[in-house]
């Protein structure tokens, strides 16, 4: 079968006028979460004193902390492009909320501020007081999970936008007691 300008090559058709494949079109939210999906988003880089391979007591101060990286605080930022739209992304976390594993959960509005070690005081910006031991959890210990709250802007294709994920960490805790004996 021969069409009008073709040419014949043992009866396939060959074409003058190549069919334009269609144009692959993307919204700019579309190419915003792929902005997103090239960022490395991570949950906190728990921190802990006392750390997380001693033992902690009952009614001393547990300190809580991430080390504030691009990966695991932000702020992080990503462009991505397709067939004209260009699309950047920016992601920052907010706040930590830490699920003490005994029922409590402690909301830090920052990454937390590390242990420099000295007397046993409370955390200026991030930490929690156990009221009782772990003794009788899986393992004698409490598993305590942060999870960090990352807000999202994006700008591009004459649309901006805002979203929200979340990344969380996990790790162990074993409170225990202790016991003055007088004689």
């Amino acid at each position: 079968m021969l069409a009008g300008g073709g040419s014949s090559n043992y009866g396939w058709a060959v074409l003058d006028d190549a069919v334009a494949a269609p144009a692959i079109t993307a919204t700019p939210a579309q190419v915003a979460l792929q902005a997103i999906a090239q960022m490395t988003l991570l949950g906190p880089d728990i921190a802990m004193a006392p750390p997380t391979d001693r033992l902690g007591l009952v009614g001393i101060p547990v300190w809580m902390w991430t080390d504030a990286t691009t990966a695991t605080w932000g702020p992080v930022t990503a462009t991505a492009s397709v067939t004209g739209v260009s699309v950047t992304a920016t992601a920052s976390a907010s706040k930590i909320v830490w699920d003490m594993g005994d029922g409590h959960t402690v909301t830090c509005r920052g990454p937390g501020t590390p242990y420099g070690g000295g007397a046993f005081t409370d955390s200026p910006d991030c930490g929690y007081v156990y009221p009782r031991s772990s003794a009788g959890q899986p393992g004698d210990a409490y598993t305590v999970t942060a999870t960090t709250t990352w807000d999202i802007t994006w700008v591009g294709g004459g649309q901006s936008g805002s979203l929200t994920t979340t990344r969380d960490s996990t790790t162990q805790l074993q409170i225990g007691e202790l016991q003055v004996l007088n004689q």
